[in-house]
Order: C-alpha cells, then structure tokens, then sequence
C-alpha cells in the first residue's frame, strides 16, 4: 500500500499543488499514512493543514484503505 501511497501522491496530487512542493511518506500502517513536509513548508501551519486536508481527501477518494492523512517531525 505504501508504493501506491506514494505513487498517487508524487503523481497524481503534488503536481496539481504547484512547482515545489515536496511530501515525504514515512510510514503506511493500519489505514495511516504519515507524512513529513521539508524544512521549508514548516513555517505555514495554516497553509500545511489545507493542504494536509486537500491531500487526504483525495486519497481517501484514491485508495479506500486510506483513513487518515498525519504529519509527523
């Protein structure tokens, strides 16, 4: 699950967000999905929550098995 995490998300969600943005997946386990955004995202929290509710939803909508979208340090 974690390869179709990643694939639907370099692929099919980032490029829609614009040039530079970057996500790295963690972990995939139990319908979570962890994820870490680069040094340079974290200074927009309010930014990271849209996008974080954006990119759940449409995985969710992609790949059912998914259940929550979290961001870790």
């Amino acid at each position: 699950m974690r390869e179709r995490v990643e694939q639907t998300l370099r692929q099919e969600l980032l490029p829609g967000l614009g040039e530079g943005m970057d996500i790295e997946v963690v972990d995939v386990s139990n319908g979570v999905v962890q994820v870490r955004f680069p040094a340079a995202c974290t200074h927009c929290p309010g930014s990271i929550l849209t996008i974080v509710t954006l990119l759940e939803d449409e995985l969710r909508k992609k790949i059912p098995e998914v259940e929550v979208l979290e961001v870790v340090a």
